[in-house]
């Protein structure tokens, strides 16, 4: 997946997304800080997923503050998300196929995603979830290799969103699964980091790795050699959220990407409409 020009006006939006997240009004710095990434943009490499760009916008964002402006947000949402928990926890333990739901709750979780929206309609997602035909659909293919595998590596997106993530790896790690959590190495956007997971509990749950990184997605040339061998070890490999679907999906990996499709350029390369849940092998 390429950079299209209708990635530049996203990149100007995440940037003010990212501002107006900040408690800081300090309206000159904000000035400064939009210039700098209006030179990051004019410089994208159209060749690469708009992810390299981002990464590259958020790092000078954080920088530039003194601070990570979404960590008031992330914060929040893990409470409300976690506040849900023993409801959703219910659902899948009283489904007639726990991994079913399991999994479409997962892919209602990452309607939580503040680098594109600034309010959210999380209990509008969950009915969307279980009780509407998804756009893409791999769950057939997608269980069986479930039930083949041993080892999982599952990259994690969002905070909040996590607390859905943990639904579905609760299932996994019960039925004899070995589940390693992947968090980023550092903050960007609202993605989860190791504080968020253990916020959320998922650390009870099964172990929680880092990809030492700070990008969006999961450019691997950005991680470790240790997240690396975990990356092409692993018997069976799930992604959380666009960022991983424009980055892993170039690593010829074969893996399972469960997210929404949230903007025209991930709409257009997959032919869905805005808003398309998905559950897909690459």
């Amino acid at each position: 997946m390429q950079t299209q020009i209708d990635c530049f006006p996203c990149f100007l939006r995440q940037t003010l997304i990212a501002l107006r997240q900040f408690s800081g009004n300090n309206e000159e710095l904000h000035g400064d800080i939009m210039r700098e990434v209006l030179a990051i943009a004019r410089n994208a490499d159209m060749n690469r997923p708009p992810a390299y760009t981002t990464t590259f916008i958020h790092r000078t964002i954080r920088q530039m503050l003194d601070a990570d402006p979404f960590e008031r947000i992330k914060k929040k949402y893990n409470s409300v998300a976690i506040r849900q928990f023993p409801l959703l926890q219910k659902k899948v333990q009283e489904s007639s196929d726990p991994l079913w739901t399991a999994t479409r709750l997962a892919i209602a979780g990452n309607i939580i995603d503040f680098g594109i929206y600034t309010a959210v309609d999380i209990d509008g997602a969950i009915h969307r979830s279980l009780k509407t035909t998804i756009s893409v659909d791999d769950y057939q293919t997608f269980h069986h290799e479930v039930q083949q595998a041993d080892t999982i590596l599952y990259l994690l997106d969002n905070a909040g969103e996590v607390v859905f993530d943990k639904l579905l790896i609760d299932v996994l790690a019960s039925s004899g699964k070995k589940i390693k959590a992947v968090v980023k190495g550092g903050p960007v956007l609202n993605d989860v980091t190791r504080d968020d997971a253990e916020q959320t509990g998922l650390d009870r749950i099964c172990e929680i790795i880092d990809n030492g990184s700070d990008a969006v997605g999961t450019i691997l040339a950005m991680t470790t050699p240790e997240f690396q061998k975990e990356f092409y070890n692993a018997d069976l490999v799930l992604c959380k959220g666009q960022g991983n679907f424009e980055t892993v999906s170039e690593t010829g990996r074969i893996a399972f990407f469960l997210f929404q499709a949230k903007c025209d350029v991930v709409c257009r390369e997959l032919g869905l409409d805005t808003g398309s849940m998905l559950l897909m092998k690459s």
